[in-house]
């Protein structure tokens, strides 16, 4: 059992290395995907393998470090300084970022993501409207709680990056929003909070 343990914590280890590798140089940005290629490629089959999320960010911070600690820099200051344009252009809107650019990860070709709460979410899309910004609209289902959120979400280019805006109704900004049930909450920070990031990045 004790080698059994070992053969899987090696793996789990192996697997994290690769996904990170494939989220910060192919711009793989989705953890079960960058995972489930990283299994894949290394031959594993035993799902017990798998590492947490936080195993392959702690990867992908340390090869960001080691491999494109200039780039990198470079990287998330200019998205997090799009992101801000966003953000003061959809004041109104009550907007926050999230996802690897908040949290510093975000790899080659990522998009920016955004949290819009509004309970005039047609308004969203006409102030796009208005500013001939075209853009294409999904669905998503996140989570408050245990309680299912139909979210809407815009995807368009902004200054030539991509740029997700999941809208929420204006109750939930004061909530815990979650991807899933059991998950954690997603990370936000407002406009003030990511000016104080830009300005450390500085």
């Amino acid at each position: 059992m004790p080698r059994e343990r070992g053969r899987q914590n090696h793996m789990r280890a192996r697997i994290a290395a690769v996904a990170a590798r494939l989220m910060a140089e192919d711009g793989v940005d989705d953890f079960a995907m960058a995972k489930r290629k990283a299994a894949r490629q290394l031959g594993a089959t035993d799902t017990q393998s798998m590492p947490a999320n936080d195993e392959v960010e702690a990867e992908l911070r340390a090869f960001h470090s080691l491999y494109q600690a200039d780039e990198q820099r470079d990287r998330i200051r200019e998205l997090r300084a799009v992101a801000l344009d966003a953000m003061n252009a959809l004041a109104g809107f009550r907007p926050y970022l999230s996802g690897p650019v908040l949290k510093g990860t975000a790899g080659r070709y990522a998009d920016i993501d955004l949290q819009l709460f509004t309970d005039d979410h047609k308004a969203v899309e006409m102030f796009l409207l208005n500013h001939a910004v075209p853009y294409e609209s999904a669905a998503a289902r996140h989570f408050c709680g245990d309680e299912p959120r139909a979210v809407t979400v815009l995807r368009l280019e902004w200054e030539g990056v991509p740029l997700n805006l999941a809208i929420y109704a204006a109750k939930d900004e004061r909530a815990a929003l979650k991807t899933s049930p059991a998950g954690r909450p997603i990370e936000r920070a407002a406009a003030p909070a990511v000016e104080s990031l830009m300005a450390q990045d500085a």
